[in-house]
């Protein structure tokens, strides 16, 4: 289900050759040759002084933004009525207090922020371009940043204070667009390949990076700072209280590669464990921060001999739990006129479990059946097996239709065919959860759905308390079927608790459903543990919700986990529309 925060890679053009010499020599003749008007309008500058290097760099940048806007047009991606909340909303920029609360805000509830992070692109929705080298496309979970608040504040009198804001990620290559005022960068994951590769060297030239820095996916705390974050760039720290960005948090210069969208911080020591996967060697990287988040402590190369998109990293008391699947990118596959992202099916899947300060030949990799994974529920240590449960898809939602097919006709038509039919199939990309038993003593693997097929469900959550520890519950999104396959995008019109403790018991684990109302969906759903808690499910699942027919959204905070199919204690009307995005956090903190 959640593709929902893959991104665009970051792709250095020039650290590998294609192994496809003839093809790249033959596009790159046909880029240079379309250039050389423009190179020729340059040499006609018959400049007799000396000119500084930066007018001359500064001269040619802007021929080049000439030449690609003369040659690159920019279409709308075509859209359905039914997917009007996946449109970006301009910025409210400061913070609005709102009065409308239906139900009552618990009085153990605690101080701090609900803040959702997901795609807004800054000049409309979606784009597609047409050029002589063919059409590039974004693909669908692109976008820029924008990050949603809402503040609770608890006055001395007991009454609470709400209220809300929203503002863009504000990422260098979001302001260089905002600064020309007008569509730059090309699309540069989906489409064909010479105009794929040509976006790549025109962004480049322009810009300095292929691709934007979208910082779209999650945002985290560590060591007190907030961070939003996505594959392709380094995490952005954020002032929580006025959403301004503080800058890029490269771990004191120690970090110089893609980031994580997951972090994890490892139980009992509160280091913060990332990754970082790129499409140039090295392919992944691991690395820990200290729990004062100014060192990096450990990293190193895993030696991984293909780009797997990884998505999520797990923990348990002494290891690290990494996913080597086969959904991929490769550049040389591109310059040799393939898709830079396939789902292979027929490639090698695997789990490595890797000592906290380990290296690639400390790894104990347990070979798997091939699959599609974006999220880990929770990773632990029980006896000599090590437990990864995730949600888990035969296959690969990313990136999307086949080159030349209309995408929402493409989505619409998969879940079409998935719903009346049954989505346990190989080409199935609806996931459900999932639960490998890895015993690090004999090597063998176990493993088997804990959900049965009558629901789709992704974006975990858990009491965070619980993360790389034993857990009994586990919380997530569920997929309207129905909505789905007739918005062509996945829509999530509940939410599910599962009682995964008992998962030795049963063939499948008890699952609990919180229906919400007709054409109404949630995004961004976390839980938020009770202040003082005993047990684990001591707490509240909350979440964005946007009613379709009424055009409204709204923040649902459901009963006390323990009652999670009754009705909402609270609902708070918003100012603003909030679109469908990915995830959410609860941060504990005194406003």
């Amino acid at each position: 289900m959640v593709a929902c925060s893959i991104k665009a890679i970051q792709v250095n053009c020039c650290a590998q050759r294609p192994s496809s010499i003839t093809k790249f020599e033959q596009f790159k003749n046909q880029l240079l040759s379309s250039f050389q008007p423009f190179i020729r309008d340059l040499q006609r500058l018959h400049i007799k002084l000396l000119v500084p290097h930066a007018i001359i760099k500064k001269t040619s940048i802007e021929l080049v933004h000439t030449f690609t806007d003369s040659v690159f047009q920019f279409t709308d991606h075509e859209s359905f009525p039914s997917q009007s909340n996946f449109g970006p909303v301009e910025e409210v920029g400061e913070a609005i207090y709102i009065s409308d609360v239906q139900g009552t805000i618990p009085s153990d509830f605690p101080e701090g922020v609900y803040i959702r992070n997901g795609p807004n692109p800054l000049f409309g929705g979606f784009k597609s371009t047409n050029s002589i080298f063919g059409r590039s496309s974004h693909i669908w979970v692109e976008g820029e940043g924008m990050l949603h608040a809402l503040y609770f504040k608890k006055g001395r009198d007991g009454k609470w204070s709400v209220s809300y804001n929203n503002k863009h990620v504000e990422t260098e290559t979001l302001k260089m667009e905002k600064q020309r005022n007008t569509l730059s960068f090309l699309p540069a994951i989906e489409g064909d390949s010479p105009a794929i590769l040509s976006a790549y060297l025109l962004n480049f030239m322009r810009f300095g990076t292929v691709n934007k820095l979208l910082s779209n996916t999650s945002i985290f705390e560590h060591s007190g700072k907030f961070y939003a974050a996505a594959e392709n760039h380094l995490p952005q720290e954020i002032d929580i209280q006025t959403l301004n960005m503080l800058g890029s948090w490269d771990v004191n210069g120690s970090w110089k590669r893609p980031f994580t969208a997951h972090p994890k911080k490892a139980p009992g020591s509160g280091e913060l464990v990332m990754m970082g996967v790129n499409a140039t060697k090295p392919f992944f990287e691991i690395g820990i921060t200290s729990d004062d988040g100014r060192t990096l402590v450990h990293k190193a190369d895993l030696k991984f001999k293909r780009c797997s998109l990884c998505h999520d990293i797990g923990v348990t008391m002494r290891y690290n739990v990494i996913l080597d699947f086969p959904l991929t990118i490769d550049v040389q596959r591109l310059a040799n006129g393939g898709p830079l992202i396939k789902y292979e099916k027929s490639g090698y899947a695997r789990i490595g479990v890797m000592p906290r300060y380990g290296d690639a030949d400390s790894v104990r990799w347990f070979q798997v059946e091939p699959c599609c994974v974006f999220h880990i529920i929770n990773t632990f240590e029980d006896g000599d097996e090590v437990i990864l449960w995730a949600f888990r898809a035969r296959d690969s939602i990313i990136p999307g239709p086949d080159l030349g097919l209309n995408k929402f006709e493409w989505f619409s038509s998969r879940f079409k065919n998935e719903c009346d039919t049954n989505f346990d199939s190989d080409e199935s990309f609806f996931s459900q959860a999932y639960e490998w038993r890895l015993n690090m003593k004999t090597g063998e693997v176990k493993e088997r759905f804990l959900t049965g097929k009558s629901h789709s469900m992704d974006f975990p959550m858990i009491n965070e308390n619980f993360t790389g520890l034993k857990n009994i519950y586990g919380y997530a999104q569920t997929v309207d079927l129905d909505a789905s396959s007739y918005s062509g995008i996945f829509k999530c019109g509940g939410l599910a608790k599962l009682y995964l403790g008992d998962s030795k018991q049963r063939d499948y684990v008890k699952t609990e459903y919180h229906k919400l109302p007709n054409n109404t969906f949630c995004t961004g759903a976390t839980f938020v543990a009770k202040p003082g808690g005993t047990e684990e499910d001591d707490g509240w699942v909350i979440a964005f919700v946007h009613d379709e027919q009424l055009d409204i959204s709204r923040v649902c905070i459901i009963v006390d986990a323990k009652n999670f199919t009754s009705e909402p204690v609270a609902v708070i009307a918003l100012p603003s529309r909030v679109p469908y995005g990915f995830h959410g956090a609860f941060m504990s903190i005194i406003l």
